[in-house]
């Protein structure tokens, strides 16, 4: 009989293959842009006037968007950002995310392969507010894949 134990998305890491790594650099408020999808091209065929054949011709993945709120610790994260956002230094970063049970043991794990970043955001500051600053990092990468888990 099939588990139908469906997984929770708010227990999470994501650890990135950076030196140096701190303690609040696997620390994240979400995390979007796990999204393949397959380009095609339409192909008409001779005679037939109904409908294009639409062959598929590679496959395209979404930039991974992080969100954190802003610490006065140090970020190896943000520096690795900033080296290439400023300074034009391009360092890609191998990374996984892990979805985690209660005890904090990875469910299911994606590698995303080869990342650097794209953008950096601080959102806005506002005195009739308060409320915590997230930073946003936008990381464009080669692809992910799903890596199995081992007693699962």
């Amino acid at each position: 009989m099939p588990d139908n134990n469906f997984i929770l998305g708010f227990h999470f890491s994501v650890v990135f293959e950076l030196v140096p790594q701190f303690s609040v650099d696997t620390k994240f408020q979400s995390v979007s842009g796990l999204k393949v999808t397959m380009d095609t091209e339409s192909v008409v065929e001779g005679g037939q006037n109904r409908f294009k054949h639409s062959l598929p011709t590679r496959s395209g993945y979404q930039d991974l968007v992080l969100k954190r709120g802003l610490g006065s610790d140090l970020s190896g994260i943000s520096m690795w950002c900033s080296q290439a956002l400023e300074d034009f230094i391009f360092s890609p970063a191998n990374l996984t995310v892990s979805l985690l049970n209660e005890n904090g043991d990875p469910v299911k794990v994606w590698y995303v392969s080869h990342a650097i970043p794209l953008s950096y955001e601080i959102a806005d500051f506002n005195a009739e507010e308060s409320k915590i600053v997230i930073e946003t990092m936008t990381l464009r990468y080669n692809f992910f894949k799903e890596i199995p888990v081992p007693g699962l």
